[in-house]
């Protein structure tokens, strides 16, 4: 049988391993960020009509530029942004590939601050570009005078922020990317696919796009929006970023029905984000409950949170809840493990089968 070492392949994919969270089927999965809340019955039922209109034309090609899911989104975020500052794709993730694409490439370098979400790595090397980590500071934070001295000392040409960061789920300072912005002349991308989730206060990028044309913003419909099967993301950036990312998307990149989806579900907004003060009081039920039981606990502007295991077992205590049905994330940070918050439910069995370890 064929092994990966008898095919010509690329020589820095040799070693590395495809990303993903195990998918097992237990009571409680609570792995991967999703939203646990299934979608309201009114916007499923305008996404089902929506999506029977287009079964009939699936014969032709989808709208190659999505100007008509662009605009909805434009509107979505406000800030004067038009149709002409957003791209859309197959989630986010592809959104920054095609990103890395453009602007990265052989010969060229990104540079990230870990930990943080382990696909930017992955998609550098899958287009070519070198990889640098200016690591984040014990604690997890990022300051602007550490994040500067990294631009400065290696001068990429695309610079990743994660804000709120996974997996840590702590929101950047907007000083901080203001900083790193104004310390390159590469592209700098903050990823902020959580950004919906925030505590309240907290300032985004977005805010900063008519100022400064090489800043791009990346966010995703999969979290806050409950479409993580629906795989839509995009960017919001100077409209010349979104001339140079269709210099290299590929053609008819994203289908009549995942737009179609997309634009029900922005067209029932309200109604689709009004699950998201549950999940935030989900995830900060989380926090208050295992720093009441000493565990250490990272400060969350997510739907997750990221927490000391007991006695620093990070594999154990995992494998553990995993045999009492809960699922949670090991992000591969020694001592430490991600859960997501899901339903009331859902947390009262996490928090249940952890507390019995204790």
């Amino acid at each position: 049988m064929t092994s990966l070492d008898d095919l010509p392949l690329r020589d820095e994919l040799r070693g590395m391993s495809p990303y993903g969270a195990p998918q097992l089927e237990v009571p409680v999965r609570l792995n991967t960020n999703e939203n646990s809340h299934p979608l309201p019955e009114a916007a499923v039922a305008e996404m089902e009509k929506a999506l029977s209109a287009v079964l009939r034309d699936l014969n032709r090609y989808p709208d190659r530029d999505a100007v008509a899911l662009r605009t909805d989104l434009a509107a979505y975020l406000r800030h004067g942004l038009t149709w002409k500052h957003v791209w859309a794709a197959n989630g986010s993730n592809e959104i920054q590939q095609q990103l890395l694409q453009a602007f990265g490439g052989p010969g060229r370098t990104a540079l990230g601050f870990t930990p943080s979400y382990s696909m930017h790595p992955l998609l550098a090397a899958g287009t070519g570009t070198a990889w640098v980590d200016g690591r984040r500071g014990e604690d997890f934070g990022l300051t602007a005078e550490h994040a500067v001295a990294k631009v400065r000392e290696h001068r990429p040409d695309v610079v990743f922020l994660c804000s709120p960061n996974n997996p840590t789920g702590t929101a950047l300072p907007l000083d901080v990317v203001e900083a790193v912005v104004g310390a390159t002349d590469g592209m700098v991308i903050v990823d902020e696919a959580y950004a919906e989730f925030a505590r309240p206060g907290t300032i985004f990028a977005l805010s900063l796009i008519e100022q400064h044309p090489r800043l791009v913003v990346t966010r995703t419909m999969s979290k806050a929006f409950a479409l993580a099967g629906g795989r839509v993301g995009y960017l919001a950036a100077d409209p010349a970023v979104v001339d140079a990312v269709q210099l290299v998307r590929l053609p008819y990149h994203l289908s009549a029905l995942t737009q179609a989806a997309a634009r029900a579900a922005l067209a029932h907004t309200a109604a689709l984000l009004s699950t998201v003060d549950a999940v935030k009081a989900e995830r900060d039920r989380i926090v208050s409950t295992l720093r009441g039981w000493g565990l250490p606990v990272a400060d969350s502007d997510a739907n997750f949170v990221l927490f000391g295991a007991p006695r620093g077992d990070a594999k154990g205590v995992w494998q553990a809840l995993l045999d009492r049905g809960v699922l949670i994330r090991d992000v591969g940070v020694p001592g430490w493990l991600r859960v997501t918050a899901g339903t009331t439910e859902e947390t009262t069995a996490f928090l249940t089968a952890l507390e019995e370890l204790l």
